[in-house]
């Protein structure tokens, strides 16, 4: 038997453009001779739609849609796409379609409220059910989450229900998923799937969303169990395209996942290709420092949009060095992208000149932060301003680790409408733009060696305010994605007066967070939606 999933890219919202995708796939499907097509969770509404499903408008247009698509499939062929639904609450479900009819609704048990899930605010969960029997066929359905209580794998969860139990007994089982990456999901996706195919001794489809939808990338990698849990059948993750199952497949697909950084590339590109036309954008523009983060940005930009499409700019100011405007030229002129050149002197002069007052009224021995902030806030406008007056989607270049410690500037170096590297730490940064050398000389050497800098005062390097970055990313990794507090980090070696000092920083940047734009999701613990503290927080 023939199961052809399809891994579709639907955008939250976009239902009409959704039921084309599943229309489109239910006839690919039928002329390859399956029995069943699969399509992602929600996929008529687009995952996640949030507080759309407040709106009873969009909640009907789902329900249409997803009547109109049962009506328009064939006898002969099974068609299983998920859709909000309206019984007995409100409900994340899978509908079931053949013959121009819907022959049943199966609705998610599981509700996932956790990281960056929050379903029990607009759904209710449905009840374990067994297999539906359909044109003879044995069919088993579970919605995403429904295959995660797996404590082996998964020990937090805490769920006491188990759909997979109730569907033993099944010819064939599909999981419509709407999976968001991270650069570890797919080996344990295969490994929980695989388990709870052998449990249930039955051939099982994963099929996971493709695209990005605001902060979420998805990358699809839709793949197939066989009953002793081997992956039979394997999609490359990020590619467009379905994938068709042989339910009689018993040996193992030879398929290779692509290196950690290979797998990061891809969710940024997609991440920023989506976000951008997503949102009625063409192009972008980015400030070039000649540093290695803004340089990362471009080159994720170019490949993302087209280098016609982007715009660097170069804003060297009092304290900029020689290589700032040079390795960012370079950067350009390497990526075929347009450049420009804004200097900020004058305007810094002019804006001290006018705080003369304030900034005389409280004379310093030292240098003094809010001239540091001064120059970036002056490129944060002026970068602000290239976008208004071209309709360019302004890239911030902040990373994790940055971000983490507050160590970037709120209305100066953080405006911008999305972050594509906010969640790479620094030694990640530097390993994404080796990764990127490595098949082209994209990046000017003296990028990837020179000391990072943000050159806001005389002979400033980044570590005269931070440890070296191998050891702040080691530190923060603990602190941000394991959640532990100081005594727990210093006792993995890290001096307690580091701790201190580094744990209070990330706490006192929390307000700079809660401004930040939207960062692309490539860890299992990112800032934003993923990690929700109190703004106003005694805790220490």
């Amino acid at each position: 038997m023939r199961v052809l999933a399809v891994q579709a890219a639907p955008i939250v919202g976009d239902v009409a453009g959704n039921t084309v995708l599943v229309l489109e796939g239910i006839d690919r499907a039928r002329a390859v001779g399956a029995r069943v097509v699969v399509f992602p969770e929600l996929v008529l509404s687009g995952y996640p739609p949030r507080d759309l499903l407040d709106r009873a408008d969009f909640r009907a247009a789902c329900r249409a849609a997803a009547e109109r698509i049962a009506a328009s499939t064939p006898a002969g062929l099974i068609a299983v796409y998920g859709c909000p639904w309206e019984e007995g609450g409100r409900r994340n479900s899978a509908v079931v379609a053949t013959g121009g009819r819907i022959v049943a609704v199966r609705h998610k048990t599981l509700l996932p409220a956790y990281d960056v899930f929050d379903e029990p605010r607009w759904f209710v969960p449905g009840t374990a059910r067994g297999p539906l029997e359909v044109d003879g066929l044995r069919l088993g359905v579970l919605i995403c989450e429904d295959a995660w209580n797996a404590p082996d794998f998964v020990p937090d969860r805490g769920y006491t229900v188990d759909p997979v139990e109730a569907l033993r007994g099944a010819d064939v089982v599909v999981n419509l998923s709407a999976s968001p990456f991270d650069v570890d999901k797919l080996a344990l996706r295969h490994a929980v799937m695989a388990r709870q195919a052998r449990r249930m001794a039955a051939p099982y489809v994963y099929c996971n969303q493709l695209g990005a939808n605001d902060e979420l990338v998805f990358d699809g990698g839709a793949f197939a169990c066989g009953p002793e849990g081997t992956i039979v059948a394997q999609a490359e993750p990020f590619d467009d395209g379905d994938l068709l199952v042989d339910t009689a497949a018993r040996d193992a697909v030879a398929w290779t996942p692509a290196p950690p950084m290979e797998r990061v590339r891809r969710a940024l590109v997609r991440g920023t290709r989506d976000y951008a036309a997503r949102c009625g954008f063409r192009t972008a523009v980015l400030g070039l420092s000649g540093g290695i983060d803004s340089a990362v940005v471009a080159c994720i930009a170019v490949e993302a949009l087209g280098a016609e499409n982007v715009l660097g700019v170069g804003m060297p100011g009092p304290y900029s060095s020689e290589g700032s405007i040079t390795d960012a030229r370079a950067l350009a002129d390497s990526l075929g992208c347009r450049w420009e050149l804004l200097p900020i002197g004058s305007g810094f002069e002019a804006l001290k000149a006018t705080l003369g007052p304030v900034l005389t009224r409280t004379p310093r021995a030292r240098w003094d932060v809010t001239e540091e902030n001064l120059q970036s806030r002056i490129r944060g406008t002026l970068l602000m301003g290239v976008s208004n007056r071209e309709g360019r989607l302004l890239l911030t270049t902040g990373n994790k680790s940055e971000i983490a410690v507050g160590y970037c500037t709120i209305y100066g170096d953080m405006n911008g409408g999305l972050a594509p590297i906010a969640d790479l730490w620094k030694t990640e940064v530097y390993a994404l733009a080796a990764h990127l050398n490595a098949t082209r000389a994209r990046i000017p050497v003296p990028t990837l060696t020179k000391p990072p800098s943000a050159e806001l005062a005389p002979g400033q390097t980044d570590q005269d305010t931070l440890p070296p970055y191998a050891e702040l990313d080691a530190l923060l990794r603990l602190h941000v994605e394991h959640c532990l507090g100081a005594d727990a980090i210093a006792a993995q070696g890290h001096a307690p007066e580091l701790v201190a000092r580094i744990l209070g920083m990330v706490r006192r940047a929390e307000h700079k967070r809660w401004q930040a734009a939207p960062g692309l999701r490539v860890s299992p613990r990112a800032f934003g939606v993923g990690r929700r503290l109190p703004l106003a927080n005694a805790w220490t």
